[in-house]
């Protein structure tokens, strides 16, 4: 990259606004369902909502309570919705964060902390996760010199009596995902749950994706198995707000069983020439727009909002179910959320998702096993028909030989 310097005379913004939306042209097209990675498309509503909201705070800083108390409700009201919708019982207690890596990362060192102080372990910790588990884990384990011990999944779920194999005196966490983000299945948690209490360790559920889908899809009738904290064992929860919270980037919760669970997490540090600084996650400065944008979301929907969201995203994964087996590809596990991938024994999965994305489909690609993958939102149920027919017509492309230099090209 080369340096570049600023121009010598300001701009006025309609000049600035033209260039960016010219760089934006090359941009997916996520208004009109393109992507099933990244984006959580709920609507026109919805993005109206969160764009005055998080305008409307943009300079407000959730690093001051006592100067923001505006800030510091709307997040308490955030987490103790969350809290509800999680089972959790009287004082539990949680936070926002900046993502799900960063709701992982600060599960991973409350947990830590929590095995220093209780059970005097220091040195050579480590964290005993499924495969499927997702890689925060193993970027908190580098920053806090944790071994990752990740243990092979059976039938695309976490095999507990494994991971049971894999524990041993200095384990300070196992975990388990709700659901996974390849393949969108809820791991046996209750299983864990009994692990954990057994072997008196910490369980984390990593519900990013599932946490603000999973309970919604449940009252509409969905028998899902149990994954919050009814499951005795459940010590922390990482949810995921900017996921299907549908609030703006990057607005995640993390919660505890305990207030007490949820001290270990904080850092106090200092001191220095204006004392100690306490926080209660590893950011100092907190957007205030990304709070007040949760806040705003989840009240203009409330539940029968989501619920009648997450029935389109459901909808949407059941068409599309519907049609890949119609054409011969088999869907991975049994998902009942907003993830599907699926397989197919006689078309490679990375020719297909080049083919797909030279149409204009933004979405990913499994390695292993080989398979394409959707994360899916409300707008999809009203597109799934056009992925369909596209790759329909991709298959038929892939399967002819059609796609060999541009397979080629993606797999560098």
């Amino acid at each position: 990259m080369k340096p570049s310097a600023l121009p010598q005379h300001g701009q006025p913004w309609e000049a600035l606004e033209a260039r960016m939306r010219e760089m934006a042209q090359g941009d997916v097209q996520w208004r009109q369902g393109r992507t099933g990675l990244y984006i959580f498309n709920a609507g026109e509503d919805v993005e109206r909502v969160k764009k005055a909201a998080y305008a409307m705070f943009s300079e407000e800083n959730g690093l001051g309570p006592a100067a923001f108390p505006s800030i510091a409700q709307m997040e308490r009201e955030v987490v103790g919705f969350g809290l509800a919708l999680l089972n959790a019982p009287e004082g539990a207690a949680g936070s926002m964060t900046s993502g799900g890596t960063d709701s992982i990362v600060m599960a991973v060192k409350a947990a830590r902390d929590h095995a220093r102080t209780k059970r005097g372990l220091d040195k050579g910790l480590n964290i005993v996760i499924p495969s499927s588990a997702h890689p925060a884990f193993d970027k908190a384990a580098m920053m806090m010199d944790l071994e990752v011990r990740r243990v092979p999944v059976t039938d695309y779920l976490a095999d507990v009596p494994a991971m049971a194999q894999a524990l041993d005196d200095n384990t300070l966490l196992i975990v388990g995902s709700a659901p996974c983000f390849p393949f969108g299945l809820i791991d046996p948690i209750e299983a864990l749950g009994r692990l954990a209490q057994e072997r008196g360790l910490w369980l984390h559920v990593d519900a990013c994706v599932g946490g603000y889908i999973a309970p919604f899809v449940q009252m509409s009738g969905a028998e899902l198995p149990p994954f919050d904290f009814s499951v005795p064992g459940v010590w922390s929860i990482s949810g995921d707000l900017h996921k299907y919270g549908y609030a703006s980037k990057g607005a995640s919760t993390v919660f505890f069983r305990t207030r007490e669970l949820l001290d270990f997490m904080t850092f106090d540090a200092g001191p220095w020439p204006l004392g100690r600084m306490a926080t209660p996650t590893l950011a100092g400065t907190r957007p205030g727009g990304a709070i007040a944008a949760a806040w705003a979301v989840t009240q203009f929907l409330g539940v029968e909002g989501y619920r009648a969201k997450q029935r389109q995203v459901t909808q949407a994964r059941e068409k599309i179910e519907a049609g890949v087996t119609k054409l011969g590809f088999r869907v991975l596990g049994t998902p009942q959320l907003g993830i599907v991938s699926f397989t197919h024994e006689k078309a490679d999965a990375l020719a297909l998702y080049a083919n797909m994305h030279h149409r204009g489909w933004f979405t990913a690609a499994l390695l292993e096993p080989k398979a394409l993958h959707l994360m899916l939102s409300p707008k999809h149920d009203e597109v799934a028909h056009e992925y369909l027919a596209d790759l329909e017509a991709a298959l038929g492309e892939v399967l002819g030989g059609a796609s060999e230099q541009m397979t080629a090209r993606y797999a560098h």
